[in-house]
C-alpha cells in the first residue's frame, strides 16, 4: 500500500470508504438509501475546497484501490466560511429540510439532510489552540498495520508546516477503538458534544 495525494479520480473511492466505516469503523451501507449522503456530509468538502490536505491509502486497482483516507483542514472557522459558500447551497438545493418530521422520527438519511441546512459549527473553545481539524477512515484491509497511524502523521506534518498550531477531531464517544488509537498518538480528551468526544493534540 502506498500513500499518496488525493486526485479528483479518486472521489467515489473515497465516498465509498467513508460509507463502508460509517458505523462507529464498521459498513453503513445497509443504514442508508442514499450511499452518497455521509460522503456529502463527511468528505466531500475536503476534497473540494482543501484537496492540498487530503492523502490517500492506495492498494492498487487489482487490490480494491483506494483504503482509506485522512482529511483535513487548516483552518477550521475559515473551511465552515468557504463550507457556507461553496459547498452546502448545491446540496441543500438536492436534499430537503426534513423541518416537518419529528426529529425522533427522522430517518439516518433525514438526519444528515438536516445537518447539511443547519451545519453545527466548531466550538470556539477549540479553536484558540486547535484550530485545524481532520477525519480519517481505513476499510478493514489497512488496519491493525500502522498505516492509520503513518496517514495521521504525514498530514499532521503537512498542517504543522502551514503553520497550525494546533489539531481536533470528534469520535464517537461509542467508538472505543478510534477512541484508544487517537489516544497513543498524543490527542487528549478537550470537552465533550451530544454523542461525540472531542480529542486535540498540539502540532
Amino acid at each position: 500500500m502506498i500513500m499518496r495525494q488525493y486526485r479528483p479520480a479518486d472521489e467515489n473511492a473515497v465516498y465509498e470508504v467513508c460509507l463502508r466505516t460509517g458505523a462507529d469503523g464498521k459498513d453503513a451501507t445497509a443504514l442508508y438509501a442514499d450511499p452518497r449522503l455521509l460522503g456529502h456530509a463527511y468528505a466531500g468538502a475536503y476534497l473540494r475546497l482543501q484537496p492540498e490536505y487530503a492523502f490517500v491509502l492506495d492498494d492498487g486497482e487489482m487490490a480494491g484501490g483506494v483504503a482509506g483516507y485522512v482529511l483535513g483542514a487548516l483552518d477550521t472557522r475559515e473551511f465552515e466560511r468557504r463550507c457556507e459558500r461553496e459547498w452546502w447551497p448545491a446540496l441543500r438545493s438536492r436534499y430537503p429540510d426534513p423541518v416537518g418530521v419529528p426529529a425522533d422520527q427522522r430517518t439516518r438519511d433525514q438526519r444528515l439532510m438536516r445537518m447539511f441546512h443547519h451545519p453545527t459549527p466548531a466550538l470556539a473553545a477549540l479553536l484558540d489552540g486547535h484550530p485545524s481539524h481532520l477525519h480519517i477512515d481505513l476499510l478493514p484491509r489497512a488496519q491493525g498495520k500502522g498505516f492509520g497511524r503513518k496517514l495521521m502523521e504525514l498530514l499532521l506534518t503537512e498542517l504543522a508546516a502551514a503553520g497550525s498550531p494546533g489539531v481536533h477531531l470528534g469520535v464517537s464517544v461509542t467508538n472505543t477503538g478510534a477512541i484508544a488509537f487517537y489516544q497513543r498518538l498524543g490527542f487528549e480528551h478537550l470537552a465533550d458534544a451530544p454523542y461525540t468526544v472531542l480529542m486535540g493534540r498540539t502540532l
